[in-house]
């Protein structure tokens, strides 16, 4: 199975500068793909298949626009249990997070 990390690499590149002057250091990209894990997954379930929240995983999402996964990621659904996490992270963070999951594999 490939490295998450190996693929935001190969994502950053392929994105050019933009993106690449915006990355995370690894630090941040551990605490943000933890996040992803801990706190997506305490709703969408640990292996991000879905439980109270939709399945979040590569293969569902996509097609989705990254600008769009991260809007929903900051701004929250209204009407349902997704919550805004503007107050908590950056439109940075939820760029990461929103490449993160259109690049990892199912596991």
């Amino acid at each position: 199975m490939p490295d998450p990390r190996a693929l935001l690499a190969a994502l950053i590149l392929i994105a050019g500068p933009g993106m690449a002057d915006t990355a995370p250091s690894g630090a941040e990209a551990a605490r943000l793909e933890r996040m992803v894990i801990q706190d997506c997954g305490s709703c969408h379930g640990l292996t991000l298949k879905g439980g109270l929240g939709p399945d979040i995983r590569a293969a569902t999402l996509a097609g989705t626009e990254p600008e769009s996964l991260a809007a929903i990621i900051l701004d929250g659904v209204p009407g349902t249990a997704m919550p805004p996490w503007r107050p908590l992270i950056s439109e940075e963070d939820a760029r990461w997070i929103a490449e993160y999951l259109l690049a990892t594999p199912a596991q």
